[in-house]
């Protein structure tokens, strides 16, 4: 080492030296590269962000993603559609049988192809011959070729644990030609499942002549499902690595680091929630009402606490807990790539949770070990996240981590984790109440629940409960917009007022759901509606220009018309995407005669109706169209059909009953309009059209009954509160009326009938 004096706070003169070197090394690195590529590297960035982004495999990412790769490998995405082969046909194949006590079905290979006899579309057995696999565990379907492209899902689906042949729906009797049939429209592959079993799904459904031209990239769920077409990101890592531009996200289309947690639930939520579709999904990450629709908490999919009933899947679920609103997000329980639990039981949730509080008898009062095994009361997932099994043997847990209500289950009949998950289904419900009582006292909180059964029930005490949820910016947005949607059911001037704040809201999910909603009873709530035209997400946009479509035009100002026109386009094409389904030609029947088109109206109704032969709304609309063309006689049978089949639906009695009316048999039309009011006794405009008809029939104290009821039931309602002023004041009752009189004038100073009645009547 030389000793040459150092400089005070300056660099050693050997660390210069080196320096020196280094410097020459990275010369000669650099000199290494081509002259060409280096030339060409300022233009690297521009020619990468000015290509297309188109989908390459998820094979183009083994070799960089080793470890990714093999995580997925194996996983429930890679396993999620394949085509069938030895490997992947896990179902017994070996000329095996299988009955449900009114077809016996046999399984059977031959020259190499997985074949089944069964029943066909005309109820006849045949053979038919088994291309895919759909799943791998706990279930595996089979998808069958049928003409027009379609794949059709057997309802003869394989146990993987049990190893054994079961039906799907085995308590329903669903014969060939139903939409359900294993043949038909709900079991089809095309239109039901395929685009979350695969990678760039392009449906390809052509209305024109009924078929599919369905293509994919990758036949399961691969890296680009997630990440987005990966053209552009393959092409800047095959850049020498000193030469690569920088351009945002090493050119992925999907950003799936430093994102928010809801943007991370967002990329999962396309798949994993229940919805509707408005176009093949591209797979970039956008705004998720532009691709989609997710349901509400409704009655049929949802208990009325928000727990999963039907197959809703994860995220409307998860939207309600928690764990969202403090920003947890699927990866921090998933592993993105394996989908496996980053730990299994307690130790999952003590990543957060301290176990000190959490993991002990004093909070979840029961044994850790039972009988030598670790016990199932002190699992976490035991109390706060129910099972449901769903296609009969396919567990699921609901995702909105709630606390056990046995209280509701006695309440409202939802279910709970102490009596209905399999650890004290021999106690009765009060057995777990009075536990639950013991330990936690009397008191319990509020729970949206009671007040969405009340509304469920019609019960009109609901609203203010409702209008307060609708208003709340701390409950979930999924939870605020089922209450607006709960309160259109029976509308009034306080609920009007919080559909029309919604209109608003920051949250798509809450605006779409009030522009669904909003009644447009003057020219201000068309005014409210309109600006939605040229809202930033598409499915805004979209249930706007459904709603104004029978606004007449010039209620719009020029460049809301451009925008009407621009965004019914782009609702026509959203719906031809899915004009395979009965309740999109039912939506586009329903746009024509908004728009005027009867003969186009009548066309997509009966288009639904060959769908689903049991669409009833299809049925109902198609009725009015064709009464108000005079053709009376065919709505009636349509009526009665709906009647035959569904022998409570108290719509098709309101209808048939109005009908009846105008054909001149008022007795019959009374008729069928007091059995909807028992049908439905909390349906203000049930007993409003009774009222009227009685009044009609000279038969004014029960004429008075039923008006009575009605404004009872929606005392803010703008027809009803006409229509019992008009009554009370006909009938000599002057200040009761004039009351009435005040208060419409009150609620709706912008319409001209309340003060129209007030000097008809000199008041």
């Amino acid at each position: 080492m030389s000793g040459q004096p150092r400089e005070p706070g300056g660099p050693d003169p050997a660390l210069r030296r080196w320096e020196a070197v280094g410097l020459v090394a990275l010369a000669a690195i650099v000199a290494t590269i081509p002259l060409s590529q280096l030339r060409s590297g300022n233009e690297a960035p521009r020619r990468l962000a000015d290509q297309e982004a188109a989908f390459v495999g998820s094979a183009s990412c083994r070799d960089c993603h080793v470890a990714e790769f093999e995580r997925w490998t194996g996983s429930d995405h890679d396993k999620a559609m394949d085509v069938a082969t030895e490997q992947t046909v896990l179902g017994d194949f070996d000329d095996a049988t299988f009955s449900d006590g009114r077809v016996s079905s046999r399984f059977y290979r031959r020259d190499g192809r997985f074949l089944v006899h069964t029943e066909g579309p005309d109820g006849e057995m045949a053979e038919f011959e088994v291309t895919h696999v759909f799943g791998h565990d706990p279930l595996q379907q089979y998808l069958v070729p049928f003409p027009g492209g379609r794949l059709q899902a057997l309802n003869l689906t394989w146990d993987a644990s049990e190893q054994r042949w079961y039906r799907q729906y085995p308590d329903q009797d669903i014969p060939a030609g139903d939409w359900l049939h294993w043949t038909r429209g709900g079991q089809n592959w095309n239109g039901m499942c395929a685009e979350c079993h695969s990678t760039n799904l392009q449906k390809g459904y052509d209305p024109g002549s009924d078929s599919y031209q369905t293509t994919w990239s990758d036949i399961d769920v691969g890296c680009e499902a997630c990440h987005g077409p990966g053209s552009r990101h393959v092409a800047w890592a095959r850049i020498q690595p000193m030469a690569r531009p920088d351009i945002a996200e090493y050119g992925l289309a999907v950003t799936t680091s430093r994102i928010s947690p809801a943007g991370v639930v967002e990329l999962c939520a396309p798949c994993h929630s229940r919805r509707a579709e408005l176009g093949d999904y591209d797979h970039t990450g956008a705004e998720l009402l532009d691709h989609m629709l997710p349901s509400l908490l409704r009655e049929g999919l949802y208990h009325s606490d928000g727990q999963i009933l039907d197959e809703v899947y994860v995220y409307g679920s998860f939207l309600q807990s928690k764990m969202y609103a403090r920003e947890v997000s699927c990866p921090d329980c998933h592993d993105s790539h394996s989908l496996a639990l980053h730990r299994e039981g307690n130790e999952l949730c003590l990543q957060c949770h301290q176990p000190e509080v959490y993991d002990t008898r004093d909070h979840h009062f029961h044994q850790k070990i039972h009988e030598g095994k670790e016990s199932e009361g002190a699992k976490c997932v035991r109390c706060h996240m129910v099972e449901r099994p769903y296609m009969v043997i396919d567990w699921r847990a609901d995702h909105s981590f709630r606390l056990p209500r046995p209280d509701l289950s006695a309440e409202v009949g939802t279910p709970n984790a102490c009596t209905q998950s399999g650890c004290h289904d021999d106690k009765p419900l009060e057995w777990s109440i009075d536990a639950y009582s013991k330990w936690y006292g009397e008191a319990r909180k509020p729970h949206f629940g009671t007040t969405f059964a009340a509304a469920g029930n019609g019960d009109p005490a609901a609203r203010p409960e409702l209008t307060r949820i609708a208003e709340s910016e701390l409950a979930p947005a999924i939870v605020r917009a089922t209450a607006i949607e709960l309160l259109a059911r029976s509308p009034a001037a306080a609920e009007g007022a919080a559909v029309r704040a919604a209109i608003a809201a920051p949250e798509p999910l809450l605006r779409r759901t009030a522009a669904a909603h909003l009644e447009l009873a003057s020219p201000a709530d068309v005014e409210r509606l309109a600006p939605l035209l040229s809202d930033p997400v598409k499915a805004v946009r979209m249930v706007a220009v459904a709603r104004l479509a029978a606004v007449p035009r010039d209620l719009l100002k020029p460049y809301q018309k451009e925008a009407f026109d621009a965004a019914l386009v782009e609702y026509r094409d959203a719906m031809a995407y899915t004009l395979d389904f009965a309740s999109s030609a039912y939506n586009l029947g329903n746009l024509e005669v908004g728009l005027g088109n009867p003969e186009v109206a009548e066309r997509y109704y009966r288009q639904a109706i060959a769908i689903d032969d049991l669409f009833t709304p299809a049925k109902a609309n198609l009725a009015v169209v064709l009464s108000g063309r005079g053709r009376n006689g065919e709505a009636e049978e349509l009526l009665r059909e709906i009647l035959r089949d569904y022998p409570e639906n108290s719509e098709a009695m309101v209808s048939l009953g109005l009908l009846r009316i105008e054909m001149g048999d008022p007795d019959e039309g009374a008729e069928w309009l007091a059995r909807a009011a028992v049908a439905r006794p909390e349906d203000a405009r049930v007993h409003r059209n009774l009222g009227l008809l009685l009044q009609q029939q000279g038969r004014p104290d029960e004429a008075e009954a039923a008006l009575r009821r009605a404004y009872e039931l929606a005392p803010g309602d703008l027809d009803i509160l006409h229509v019992w002023a008009d009554h009370l004041l006909r009938k000599g009752r002057r200040e009761e009326g004039s009351r009435i009189v005040e208060r419409l004038i009150e609620l709706y100073p912008d319409q001209p009938i309340g003060r129209e009645m007030k000097q008809a009547f000199g008041l």
